[in-house]
């Protein structure tokens, strides 16, 4: 509901009860004049303090305690208002702390044993009247601490909404952000290892065009193959992201082998040494094991292409089922100048892997001057 709409509302609610207030007031006091009851009071004070209450009605909301306690005071010398005083202690409790509404209601209480002491009613009993007083201010003040408890309420539905919508978006966003970073993963480790393998052969046909046919057909061939690769890798990748659900393609450890085969005929002399049997049918790992593992050796015989071209490489797997793997990629000193530096990206999204299994990342230089990468994970029987 908006300001305008609430606003009329209580505008509407404020004259309902102003005028109730006015009614019951101006019929108390004509009663009390028709019954000739206390004649030395004149008529005029008590419809001025009708008057003056349901005007000050108006203000209510402003400064609930201050009017009610004006009214209490009033109250002791004038029950014509004390419908003016119920509906003061109403807004005290829908608005005010438990602790004011409580002392205003006993000094309503109070203030009426004063005006019983000055005034006192002929028509009917004290206990009567003080019953139906006592009714009345409960009345108002239990619909007052109702009021102000569906008002709390609605606040606070209204509060959760928000933050739940907040969450939502922020959900979102970081669905959205993770996405993005395994599709960069994924885009960097499929197409990273056809690329680098694109980059090393046309490199070699521009700088060595003095070489025969035969080598010239090979790099080619080479180029060719990868570069179909790479765009089948690609239509795959842009296929998962199309599809409602799905994963990326990935291959698994089996697939190490013919990993290690297609950098050996790209030209680069790499040994296998799978002592823990995983790349084979009879020691399986886990999806996610096999996963990270491959994903390791592509991303080492990538960066050997690039930083490292035409070095040995070494690619390890030990372990045993229900203790650990380690693997490791050593590639020795490159025989030429080392390449650029890379940005990281690749180690980095590999630490995020092996973090995600339970595992580690370790990378650097060899006493040798070559590099080392290797990690550290979990294998569960």
């Amino acid at each position: 509901m908006d300001e305008t709409t609430r606003t009329v509302r209580d505008r509407l609610l404020d004259g309902v009860l102003v005028a109730i207030t006015a009614v019951i007031g101006v019929t108390s006091v004509l009663e009390r004049a028709g019954a000739g009851a206390s004649p030395s009071w004149p008529l005029v004070p008590d419809l001025a303090a009708v008057v003056v209450a349901c005007a000050a009605l108006w203000w209510r909301r402003r400064s609930p305690v201050v009017l009610a306690a004006a009214l209490i005071a009033l109250s002791a010398v004038a029950d014509a208002v004390t419908a003016a005083v119920a509906v003061a202690l109403f807004t005290v409790a829908a608005r005010r702390t438990a602790r004011d509404t409580a002392v205003l209601f006993a000094a309503a209480l109070l203030a009426f044993g004063v005006h019983h002491l000055l005034r006192p009613d002929p028509m009917w009993p004290l206990l009567v009247v003080a019953g139906w007083l006592v009714a009345l201010y409960v009345a108002a003040v239990a619909w007052g601490l109702a009021a102000r408890s569906r008002r709390q309420l609605i606040e606070s539905l209204r509060e959760r909404a928000t933050v739940a919508e907040v969450e939502a978006r922020l959900r979102a966003e970081r669905l959205q952000h993770e996405a993005r970073e395994t599709l960069a993963r994924e885009m960097h480790d499929v197409l990273g290892h056809r690329l680098s393998l694109l980059s090393v052969h046309a490199g070699a046909m521009t700088y060595h065009r003095d070489a025969s046919r035969e080598e010239m057909g090979r790099a080619a061939e080479v180029v060719r193959e990868n570069a179909h690769r790479a765009l089948q890798d690609l239509r795959e990748v842009i296929g998962v992201l199309r599809a409602p659900v799905g994963e990326l393609p990935t291959p698994g450890v089996v697939d190490v082998p013919a990993l290690v085969e297609e950098a050996v005929r790209a030209g680069t002399p790499v040994e296998l040494h799978d002592e823990a049997g995983v790349t084979t049918t009879d020691q399986a790992v886990g999806s996610a094991v096999g996963r990270t593992l491959y994903r390791l050796v592509q991303e080492g015989l990538t960066n050997v292409r690039v930083h490292a071209a035409c070095a040995p490489v070494v690619v390890r797997i030990a372990g045993r089922p229900g203790d650990h793997l380690a693997v490791e990629v050593v590639n020795a000193r490159p025989p030429g100048p080392p390449g650029e530096p890379g940005s990281g990206n690749g180690l980095r999204g590999l630490a995020e892997r092996a973090a995600l299994i339970g595992g580690h990342l370790e990378h650097g230089p060899t006493d040798t001057g070559g590099w080392r990468v290797g990690m550290w994970l979990s294998w569960p029987r």
